[in-house]
């Protein structure tokens, strides 16, 4: 993406003697991302923590909250945050809170300064590897820090009616550091082998792309076996206090759910910039990508590129409420970028109007309250056509074109320590996301950019997550939702790949209406860690699909277990 690169040396070129300190963010997938879900609903009114809808967490200014709220805990240091109610719910931490706090600050050498030397291994392995119990080889003084992992995932599964063997089998590294404290970079490559559950080997003929990945051969000519690279990486700097930087290709994550209705880490990593500013009660993120329109691969050709840009900003209106406003546009302009959505001020529809494009342009709504210490409500309101006449006197017109999530977090669910609660609802309306122009729907290497289900469709999630023991997790998931397909000459907007233009008629569309499919997909799991980031697992997966007209496939039960090292759970939650 040129633009991004310009945009980049735009910026050196501005400020190079004003960078300050700058940091790398955490994983995807990364175990510390619930207990910093958990700090924040239980202290409650720490503002800054409740910029928490923009993912991947910047892991220095994570360290210093956490810091910050450890110390207040143990009485070590006061602070002009009002504290009171901190001391009492945060005082008297579980035996796995303290386990998690502390991996916490293992897991960010870099910067927890007053903790360091609590992870320095007592015997390092050639006196050269593991000087740290969390990485594998760190170098930290005051011009570099290095932090360089190994990452190994190994699992086996077998499938109810399948008698060929499940199996995931993932090598790789991860490398993260800052160079004389300006400069951070990060980058995870993984070589990976895989052959997942029948329904899982469908989603991947069907999207021409392994879900969450992209691009993908044949394992040894095995139709059902995958061979795919994953690789990510980025830069990040801070231009002022306020201000910071990060440029490269990987996944970003808008909301506080399970899910996100305005964009999500599901699919595929993709070239981005992103500006981040953070100032008082404010937090405003300008994202700019490149991204690939749906394409079916034929040898060695250089695949299209379409280019969207997208808008949050968020507001502290209390201390315990957050709410934030989206927008995004999705534009093709054969393999260029269009300047004018490089306006950092919000408001792209303006711009789509002033330059008379075709653009797909969204706009929405989110918030978050955190309540009695216990609870967490959240939820977003997405709008691709939003036209009120027509929600009143018309309601099953095809341009009412908006979904919604409402859910809610429950931590120490009954008293119980360590027992957290989670339920979701999301709905999309038919022919949210699509456009008329193919090239413009809400997509990227054949994934939808934000629900993986794509529109027409209502869907509940229940989550449950038990840690007994400090090392000991047990993780339960149900989805359960109902979505309306296309039938063999109608199109009633599920597909959003397809034009909208092709449907036979302007009314008659409700959630679910066209080919009902139903689908119910349940998991438990449990993860033991031997090690700082080293998990034995197992678990157990159900999945039922049925389709109110034409074949049902057979119910799928989907025993496994393995261990993963520095590396994130595989999941198949569609």
């Amino acid at each position: 993406m040129q633009i991004c690169k310009k945009i980049i040396v735009f910026l050196f070129v501005l400020t190079p003697f004003y960078l300050l300190a700058q940091s790398t963010y955490l994983n995807q997938g990364s175990k510390d991302y619930h207990f910093i879900d958990r700090l924040e609903i239980k202290q409650q009114n720490n503002t800054d923590l409740n910029f928490s809808a923009l993912k991947p967490y910047n892991r220095m200014f994570i360290i210093q909250e956490v810091s910050l709220i450890d110390s207040v805990r143990l009485g070590l240091k006061d602070s002009v945050i009002e504290l009171r109610l901190l001391k009492n719910q945060l005082g008297s931490f579980s035996k796995a809170d303290e386990y998690n706090l502390r991996s916490l600050f293992m897991n960010n050498t870099e910067w927890g300064e007053s903790y360091r030397h609590e992870f320095v291994s007592k015997h390092p392995v050639f006196h050269t590897f593991y000087k740290s119990k969390s990485n594998f080889f760190e170098i930290n003084n005051k011009d570099i820090f290095l932090a360089v992992n190994p990452v190994l995932q190994v699992q086996f599964g077998k499938e109810s009616d399948n008698e060929k063997r499940l199996y995931i089998n993932t090598r790789g590294v991860t490398i993260r550091g800052r160079i004389g404290g300006r400069i951070g970079f990060s980058s995870t490559l993984t070589d990976n082998q895989e052959r997942g559950a029948s329904f899982y080997q469908q989603k991947v003929e069907s999207l021409r792309a392994v879900p969450g990945v992209g691009f993908y051969k044949l394992f040894k000519k095995d139709p059902s076996a995958f061979d795919y690279f994953d690789g990510r990486g980025y830069l990040t700097f801070s231009a002022t206090k306020f201000i910071d930087f990060q440029f490269g290709y990987d996944k970003n994550f808008i909301g506080n759910g399970f899910r996100s209705l305005f964009l999500s880490d599901w699919g595929n990593s993709y070239l981005f910039a992103k500006i981040n500013t953070r100032i008082w009660k404010f937090n405003y993120q300008n994202l700019f990508m490149e991204l690939m329109p749906q394409f079916k691969k034929e040898g060695d050709v250089l695949l299209k590129r379409k280019y969207s840009a997208m808008h949050h900003l968020s507001m502290n209106v209390t201390k315990w409420l957050n709410v934030g406003l989206f927008e995004g546009v999705m534009f093709g302009r054969k393999d260029h970028f269009d300047f004018q959505y490089l306006n950092p001020v919000i408001f792209y529809r303006h711009i789509e109007g002033t330059i008379g494009s075709p653009d797909n342009a969204v706009a929405g709504m989110d918030f978050k309250a955190n309540v009695k210490h216990r609870f967490q409500f959240y939820g977003q309101f997405l709008m691709d056509e939003f036209i009120l006449s027509q929600v009143r006197n018309n309601p099953t017109s095809w341009v009412n074109k908006f979904g919604f999530q409402f859910g809610g977090k429950y931590i120490d669910a009954f008293g119980v320590k360590n027992l957290d609660l989670q339920i979701e609802m999301n709905r999309v309306r038919p022919f949210t996301y699509s456009h008329f122009d193919t090239i413009n729907n809400i997509t990227h290497y054949n994934q939808p950019l934000a629900h993986p289900l794509g529109a027409n469709f209502q869907e509940w999630i229940g989550i449950l997550r038990y840690q007994p023991l400090p090392k000991l997790n047990i993780y339960a998931r149900a989805i359960f939702y109902y979505q309306g397909l296309d039938t063999a000459n109608a199109n009633f907007g599920g597909n959003i790949f397809k034009s909208y233009s092709t449907r036979l008629t302007g009314e008659g569309f409700k959630v679910g209406s066209g080919n009902k499919a139903t689908c119910l997909n349940g998991v438990l799991q449990a993860s033991y860690e031997l090690r700082q980031n080293l998990f034995l697992e197992a678990g157990v997966q159900y999945r039922k699909y049925q389709l109110a007209t034409g074949m049902n496939s057979p119910a799928s039960t989907t025993f496994w277990a393995g261990f993963r090292f520095n590396m994130f759970r595989r999941e198949f939650d569609f």
